[in-house]
């Protein structure tokens, strides 16, 4: 078969999978990209383009067997995840086991798996309209409540009484697809991300991020930088340790990996979350590529296709930091920075109007990535 004839399914349109859209023309598939049509840049940079929700899978698959697609991938979207490995089964592809579809997706799900594997992560409860007082206490105030199964710092609320709590309970449910919510313990301490790929089970640890926030009540990213590099060097062997315990205990085998991750004052690593997927706000599709000379993207088509991931470097890595536009001013230190040094911008989004108020990491402006000094 010639590389003009490989046909690669793409889930998504939206600014964030562009770049694998791209990525994967760059390697010889044909595109074939499924969305909703919202006039997405992945309907216009896509070979053929499919107007399909994301979200109905089985006509995906459809279209998918009519037009012979080799594989079917996606990146930084766990929506997308379901629809993925439905496709890989169906076309007979490597992938994660099915009950990984829901236990790197459901923060409840997710939390009972970690706990039932002793890996650490916060205490939790099942939100409902009565949770137990006692149970409560023991986690002790102030709480987190989130959705269950949404991403992007939607729905979550910092609570500090029994009123904050009965309200924000129903409000984080409302954002949840099933409609549903998770009460967690407040962790304190500094935030991370790890980024990986797996195959047949072996984890590759790629990068290690550092997150920036607008802090409570609703955490929403400011920022990421890579490497991370205020991790004490005491502590990153507990870190993999870790990272890789919730990556086995949520079954993840194949694909990219972005596990979340607190450091505690004590020097405790806290896993927050762990989805089976790059992470989204650039971090997979290009700090992971600027700040390690692996080309992240290659890798998930590859192991996508049935291919062990090629980790060579491919540039010379170096720091890589991206920040989000949430006010005017933002944009306007974005183009000061461009000014003074254009050869260290490596891409930036503006909508061109940072008048309206951020309540997630939806409603954010654009944002910008910068290169720093070699590493």
């Amino acid at each position: 078969m010639t590389a003009a004839m490989k046909k690669l399914a793409i889930i998504g349109a939206n600014e964030f999978q562009d770049p694998l859209i791209r990525k994967a023309k760059q390697m010889g598939y044909v595109t074939h990209v499924f969305a909703w049509a919202a006039g997405d840049v992945g309907e216009q940079s896509a070979d053929v383009f499919h107007p399909i929700s994301i979200t109905e899978k089985e006509a995906i698959w459809q279209v998918c067997r009519d037009v012979g697609v080799q594989a079917c991938c996606s990146i930084g979207s766990d929506l997308a995840v379901h629809t993925v490995n439905y496709v890989q089964r169906r076309l007979g592809n490597p992938c994660n086991p099915e009950i990984t579809d829901t236990v790197a997706t459901n923060k409840y799900a997710m939390r009972r798996t970690l706990s039932a594997a002793g890996v650490a992560c916060p205490r939790f409860l099942t939100a409902s309209e009565a949770p137990d007082p006692q149970a409560l206490e023991d986690m002790g105030w102030p709480l987190i409540v989130k959705p269950t199964d949404r991403s992007g710092s939607r729905g979550i609320f910092k609570v500090t009484d029994m009123a904050a709590l009965a309200d924000a309970v129903p409000r984080a449910a409302a954002l949840s697809f099933e409609k549903k919510a998770i009460i967690e313990q407040f962790i304190t301490g500094r935030e991370y991300s790890c980024e990986s790929i797996s195959f047949a089970g072996e984890h590759h640890i790629l990068a290690l991020t550092k997150k920036y926030t607008t802090g409570a009540p609703h955490f929403i990213e400011t920022g990421h930088t890579e490497p991370a590099e205020d991790i004490p060097a005491a502590l990153l062997p507990a870190v993999r340790r870790t990272v890789t315990a919730a990556l086995d205990a949520l079954q993840v085998t194949y694909g990219a990996g972005h596990t979340e991750f607190l450091l505690t004052p004590e020097g405790e690593v806290r896993i927050v979350e762990a989805g089976a997927r790059m992470g989204g706000d650039c971090i997979g599709s290009d700090l992971v590529y600027l700040s390690t000379g692996v080309d992240f993207m290659a890798a998930v088509i590859d192991v996508a296709c049935g291919h062990a991931p090629d980790l060579t470097v491919r540039r010379t890595p170096r720091r890589a930091d991206i920040r989000f536009i949430f006010t005017e001013a933002d944009a306007v230190r974005m183009e000061r920075e461009r000014a003074a040094a254009p050869e260290r911008l490596w891409r930036a989004s503006y909508d061109g109007d940072a008048s309206a108020a951020v309540t997630d990491s939806s409603t954010r402006h654009g944002y910008w990535i910068t290169l720093g000094q070699a590493l």
